[in-house]
Order: C-alpha cells, then sequence, then structure tokens
C-alpha cells in the first residue's frame, strides 16, 4: 500500500537499507538468534550508513530527517526479524528522551555516539514489582552533595546487556503530594559505582535481543546526569510514549505482512490430496481474511502516522493502533503457523520463531489492557 507520507528520498532510502540488510542481517540472523544478541559491529555499519538517529540535527551526527525515515527504517528491520526492536528503541524511542531534555553539554557527549553506533542505549522503567504503574517504582535516588546515591532494581530491560547508557525511571522525592510528582530520569553510565546488570533474562522469544535486570546498589550517578528538570520525569515519560506505541503498532503490521508473506508462498507449494492446499476453500478465506485485516490496520496506521508527523496529540489513535495491531499480529500468527501444518512447529521455518515473538507485542510498551484503559479515559468513561 502507498503510503501518502513517504516521498521519494523515503523510497530511496528503502532500497538502500534492504540492500544493506541482504547482505549484513538476513544471512546471520538466525546465528544472532542462537547467540543471543545482535553483535556491536552490525550496530556500527548501521551508523555509519546513517541508519541511527537519522533525525537528529546535522551538528549531532544525524540527517535531520523526518519520522518518514524512521517508518521505513523500522518496517525494513521488522521484516528480518522482530529481535531487532533494540535499534528501532534506541533510534526513536530512548535517544528522543536525549535529544528533547538534555543540555547542550549533555548532548555535544552523548548524541553523536549514539548516532555513530558507539554508544547503545536503553530506558529503565519495569521493576519486578511493577510493571504498567510507572507512578508507583520503588527504585530511589537521593542527592547527597555531587551525586545521586541510586538503590532499586529493574528488569525486562531491551538493550540491558549491551547499553552503554540507561536512561533511569526513579523515586527522587518520596514525599510529593502524589506518586507521580516525584519522579525524575537519570542517565547511568557503565562505569557507575554500584551500578550492575543481573541475568540476561531467558525469553519465550526475541532470542537475539538482549533483555536483562539492572542493579542499583548505593550506585553513585553524577548529579550532571540529571536528564531534565528534578521531579518531572514522569511528565517526560507521557510525552514520549505516544511514539513507542507508535513504533510498536509499526513494527506490528510489518511483521504481519511477512507472515502472510511466508504463508502464501507455502501453501501455493505444498500439495495436499493432489492438488496445492492453496486451492482449498478453507485456505483462501483465512488468508483473505487476514489480508483485510492488516490493510485496514495499515490504513489506520497511516493516518495515526500522517498526524503525529504534524505533531497532533494522536494519544488515543496510538493506543488504539498498539492493541488492536498487537492483538492482530498474534491471530496471523497462530493462523499462518497453522496453515504451515506440522512444518510450521519445526524451527527451521521462520513462522516458528514469528509465532514465538507475536505475544510480547501485545505487553511491553504497555499492555494492551493499559491502552484500552487510555482510550476509555478519552472517551470520557473514566
Amino acid at each position: 500500500m502507498e503510503k501518502p507520507y513517504l516521498k521519494e528520498e523515503h523510497k530511496i532510502l528503502r532500497e538502500s537499507l534492504r540492500k544493506f540488510l541482504a547482505k549484513e542481517a538476513y544471512p546471520y540472523f538466525d546465528e544472532w538468534e542462537k547467540q543471543g544478541s545482535i553483535p556491536r559491529s552490525f550496530w556500527k555499519k548501521l551508523g555509519q550508513l546513517g541508519y541511527l538517529c537519522p533525525w537528529l540535527e546535522e551538528k549531532y551526527g544525524g540527517l535531520e530527517a523526518d519520522f518518514g525515515y524512521s517508518v521505513v527504517i523500522n518496517e525494513e528491520l521488522e521484516k528480518v526479524g522482530t529481535g531487532l526492536i533494540g535499534i528501532g528503541l534506541h533510534n526513536d524511542i530512548v535517544v528522543p528522551y536525549l535529544a528533547e531534555y538534555g543540555t547542550e553539554e549533555q548532548k555535544q557527549r552523548w548524541l553523536p555516539k549514539c548516532a555513530s553506533g558507539e554508544i547503545i542505549t536503553a530506558i529503565a522503567m519495569t521493576e519486578p514489582g511493577t510493571g504498567s504503574d510507572l507512578a508507583n517504582i520503588r527504585t530511589t535516588a537521593k542527592l547527597q552533595e555531587d551525586y545521586y546515591v541510586v538503590n532499586g532494581e529493574k528488569t525486562f530491560i531491551t538493550n540491558g546487556i549491551h547499553a552503554d547508557l540507561t536512561i533511569l525511571v526513579c523515586k527522587t522525592d518520596k514525599k510529593a503530594s502524589t506518586p507521580h510528582k516525584g519522579i525524575s530520569l537519570l542517565v547511568v553510565e557503565n562505569d557507575t559505582e554500584g551500578f550492575s546488570r543481573g541475568k540476561k533474562l531467558n525469553k519465550v522469544g526475541l532470542h537475539s535481543q538482549d533483555t536483562a535486570e539492572l542493579i542499583f546498589d548505593e550506585a553513585k550517578v553524577p548529579k550532571e546526569n540529571l536528564l531534565g528538570d528534578h521531579n518531572k520525569g514522569f511528565y517526560y515519560l507521557m510525552e514520549k510514549l505516544q511514539q513507542e506505541r507508535l513504533i510498536v503498532a509499526i513494527g506490528g503490521i510489518a511483521a504481519s505482512e511477512r507472515m502472510l508473506e511466508l504463508t502464501v508462498d507455502y501453501v501455493k507449494q505444498r500439495q495436499a490430496f493432489g492438488r496445492s492446499i492453496a486451492s482449498f476453500q478453507n485456505t483462501q478465506f483465512t488468508l483473505a481474511e487476514l489480508q483485510t485485516e492488516v490493510e485496514i490496520g495499515q490504513t489506520f496506521l497511516d493516518r495515526t502516522i500522517e498526524a503525529h508527523m504534524n505533531g497532533e496529540d494522536v494519544v488515543k489513535e496510538v493506543s488504539m493502533a498498539k492493541w488492536w495491531i498487537t492483538d492482530l499480529v498474534k491471530k496471523v500468527a497462530a493462523a499462518c503457523m497453522q496453515l504451515h501444518g506440522g512444518y510450521g512447529y519445526m524451527e527451521e521455518y521462520e513462522i516458528a520463531r514469528r509465532f514465538r515473538d507475536a505475544p510480547v507485542t501485545a505487553i511491553y510498551a504497555g499492555s494492551n489492557e493499559i491502552m484500552k484503559s487510555i482510550i476509555a479515559k478519552k472517551m470520557g468513561l473514566l
């Protein structure tokens, strides 16, 4: 489908990125899944060619590109595998916090290396006892002279193993009038005293994506690493979560399209009862229904992306897109695996990996139940 917000420069980007990924990613992705990580050398190659944070200002190493570049990059990375989501997280979720709320000194120190691939980023929100309820996080940071002393644990952190910089969501005022008013963002560097990584988490899917526990035991974070204003972290999170959920929805449609492509090719070749299984009405109806839903999702998503690019508040629409599309991803994965028959359950078939990777999309970036609560609030029901 034609996307109205994509111009000629975006098409050129897509073609060059596809060629790059055909050479540098597709041949190695299965091995990365087995190894459980994406090599840093791949990040640096992305950076060298301008595929990391292209929206950054030129003085920080970017191309000053619009969000259409992010759409193309996230779509093409998803077609390789959902395990590459850490790159989209770095590009369009974490680094925007640094660019928006960082001081000039912080920007000069970190942003050029984020664009080159020398620095990989993460954001630490979720805790062992706190998922979507960010206002009630327990990780604390107390200012003592020139340092914040941080104590607490984070879990399910994307890029948690490889990250050089982690934006930490922490409580800096436990006596605030409401919980969300006492939250700040700190930028934690790898050599921070008292900061360590726990185990790399063994997930059902996303095997190549390094997800980790982070531990802060009297960690000393320089006060200069406060991002933005003291106690304003919750408001910053609310401003940026719109784009995070949009990125998840973009990946969801791309994954669904890839699974349909795989399955259409398979059913045309697979023979049963003397004819291809593509000729059976059940196969045709199943794939026709899924294709219809994917195109409906893409149409709604395109409209939402265009509004986001125009600077509009589309929190309700993004929440709708995130839950509906990620539920669709799970539906497409299950139906496409079924149409592959026994082979769909075999690791050498890509649909098996896609089936494993699909469910978590409905959980991260705010669970789909939270998305429905946001929509209800926007409808005046809360």
